[in-house]
């Protein structure tokens, strides 16, 4: 069983208010009961990602709407928190939109892409963010070992969660703590890079 831990949010800082989160759900959308859910209510800027036809996963659809979606919101700085099949349209993003303003991304239980036939249309090399894939080694979707391929092959750190299922509402997630403590740690790291960007410029400026 999964262990629950206890949730203790954090406020960002005034310096992160301009890094947005991005919820990008699997097939058949995230229930209320679901972690997503979840932590977009403890987000109240966040985002999630709206598709036309949940129940039909169509890679380049599902990535394009990833794309609207960030371009109808604006915003220079995004994290994304996918999950399932989620993981393989923000993948296929990533891949299509060099100039994606997604700077971090968190990957839980992605879907095996040999199940869709898309594999050959997924990164195959490390993407160019920061990334964590959060696998399970009882997930009827993905073995632990394709997960950890994949994270290798994405450059991205890996966690095993042990017996988690498909780390979804069947599962008992539910609240995921660990999910809401990525996103802080990727918030507060993208601030300190702003704050050196804003440094560097500053001193720039003052030097000429």
């Amino acid at each position: 069983m999964p262990i629950k831990q206890e949730s203790g949010a954090k406020d960002m800082s005034a310096e992160s208010q301009d890094v947005r989160v991005l919820i990008v759900p699997g097939l058949r959308n995230s229930g209320p009961a679901h972690w997503q859910s979840w932590l977009q209510a403890q987000l109240p800027d966040a985002v999630r990602v709206e598709q036309r036809d949940w129940n039909e996963p169509h890679l380049d659809r599902w990535a394009a709407r990833i794309g609207s979606t960030l371009e109808r919101k604006g915003g220079e700085r995004w994290i994304a928190v996918c999950h399932s099949f989620g993981c393989l349209a923000l993948a296929r993003h990533l891949a299509l939109q060099a100039d994606s303003p997604i700077q971090a991304a968190l990957l839980v239980a992605p879907a095996e892409p040999d199940k869709f036939g898309v594999a050959e249309l997924l990164p195959q090399q490390a993407l160019a963010l920061p990334t964590m894939l959060v696998a399970s080694r009882t997930d009827p979707w993905m073995s632990a070992a394709s997960a950890r391929r994949w994270a290798r092959r994405w450059g991205a750190s890996y966690l095993n969660l042990g017996d988690a299922g498909h780390i979804n509402t069947e599962a008992g997630f539910g609240p995921l703590p660990l999910a809401q403590q990525w996103v802080q740690s990727a918030t507060d790291r993208l601030a300190r890079v702003r704050r050196v960007e804003r440094a560097a410029a500053t001193g720039w400026a003052l030097a000429l």
